[in-house]
């Protein structure tokens, strides 16, 4: 039996929910970052008297920092392992986000939101790497849904601690408690393996298969003999083989598909507590109502983490951009608390949900040794649209003052291409395993 074949038979088992669960708080702690900074600026606005093109360029920086992570986290993965860069990368960002909390000029947290990005942009393509490399062909796309559904807890967690902290401590007490997660690294350390699919791809084979062995023990699996998936390791491609005649398609579809997702989320949700200010609602109000919001995303992620592996990656995905834009569209015209609420809980949920899909299909779109390079640069090309977008809303609203109903109908907008990409472009990946479908 080859290597790659042992792992897809693998049943599923707490070594599995293990490394999901080892992985997810690496995303929690992303999100919980990501979300802070959104609470942060809607008083910064306030206490450094921030014009709306300012406040985007803060938003904006983390993407840049962002983009610049994900595509040279994605080569360094695929040449020195996933589990190194996962480490370091939750090691960067958590530093970056404490001196968040030490600046007082505009200047400096420009600077030190571009390093918080870099640590972020690198860690989510090379976390849902390693996932998808550990998973069983069967189940990948609901543990990767899974593991993206920490992104949910960790946004939450940063609505929670605005809500509690920043009224009564201030906001550099919040970026505070976001530098605690580079303790997690002590754990990382010593209970996450690397990906064995990677080790064989790098000519380590004798320890790809102790890992395997591993495996093999924590599920009740009796050991099983293996071969190489290959004969030699595959020279290692390079950036240009995302574009050679087999990867062409699946890589456009996926830089457009990224590109829209980003685009709208962090044009949204990095906004949304501000806007809900500027429409006239208290802070405190302002908070709650994200906090609400924003726990939507958990059941979107969880209803798409259970239709991922019966209905499919592509119908999935297309169900759940579709209601992105009808949401999206219809949010920006509503007025009322309950409206507010109502429609943006649905584009939380369907939002999310969709993001589970995404970082189901890009890592199995491309074959080991090119798999931490092509999702890397899928994100990174995503982040232009994340720097893009927080700058487009402050031009949106510098030059029409109060035009919600336009930021949202050009996040419909957006939304609409990356799902016709994926209806033209996207092919279905459920049920094979990752060999199979980058071939």
């Amino acid at each position: 039996m080859r290597l790659n074949e042992r792992l897809d038979s693998l049943p599923l088992s707490r070594f599995h929910w293990n490394i999901v669960g080892a992985s997810g708080l690496g995303w929690l702690f992303d999100a919980f970052d990501s979300g802070l900074v959104s609470f942060v600026l809607a008083v910064l606005a306030k206490e450094w008297a921030l014009s709306p093109a300012q406040v985007g360029r803060i938003g904006s920086m983390g993407l840049v920092g962002m983009f610049a992570g994900a595509v040279l986290v994605g080569l360094l993965a695929d040449r020195f392992g996933r589990k190194l860069l996962f480490q370091t990368t939750l090691i960067v960002f958590s530093a970056a986000t404490g001196l968040c909390g030490l600046t007082n000029t505009y200047g400096a947290l420009l600077a030190m939101r571009f390093l918080v990005g870099f640590g972020l942009g690198g860690e989510l393509p090379v976390a849902s790497t390693l996932v998808s490399e550990f998973a069983p062909k069967a189940h990948r796309g609901k543990l990767i849904v899974i593991l993206e559904s920490f992104w949910a807890f960790g946004w939450a967690l940063a609505a929670v601690v605005a809500f509690l902290f920043i009224p009564r401590w201030g906001w550099r007490a919040a970026f505070f408690l976001g530098s605690l997660p580079a303790l997690y690294v002590l754990y990382l350390r010593r209970f996450v393996p690397e990906s064995p699919r990677f080790l064989e791809a790098s000519g380590r084979f004798e320890e790809a298969v102790l890992v395997v062995r591993e495996a093999e023990r924590a599920c009740g699996e009796p050991p099983a003999e293996m071969t190489r998936t290959q004969e030699q390791p595959a020279e290692k491609p390079g950036m240009r083989a995302l574009w050679s005649s087999e990867m062409a398609q699946r890589t456009a579809m996926l830089w457009i598909l990224w590109f829209s997702m980003i685009y709208s989320y962090y044009g949204i949700f990095i906004w949304l507590p501000s806007l809900l200010v500027a429409a006239g609602f208290s802070l405190v109000k302002s908070f709650s109502y994200v906090l609400i919001i924003t726990a939507a995303q958990i059941p979107g992620y969880f209803s798409a983490a259970w239709l991922v592996d019966r209905w499919g990656r592509k119908p999935t995905l297309v169900a759940f951009l579709a209601g992105c834009v009808v949401s999206s569209f219809v949010f920006g015209k509503v007025g009322s608390p309950s409206g507010v609420i109502l429609w943006g809980c649905l584009i939380s949920f369907f939002n999310l949900g969709a993001w589970g899909v995404v970082y189901t299909y890009t890592p199995e779109s491309y074959p080991t040794a090119l798999r931490g390079t092509g999702s890397g640069w899928a994100s990174g090309i995503g982040r232009v649209g994340g720097i893009l977008a927080p700058l487009v809303v402050g031009w949106i609203l510098g030059t029409f003052p109060g035009r919600q109903d336009l930021v949202f109908a050009q996040f419909a907008f957006v939304v609409l291409i990356g799902l016709v990409a994926v209806v033209a472009l996207g092919r279905e990946t459920k049920g094979r395993s990752l060999e199979e479908i980058a071939a």
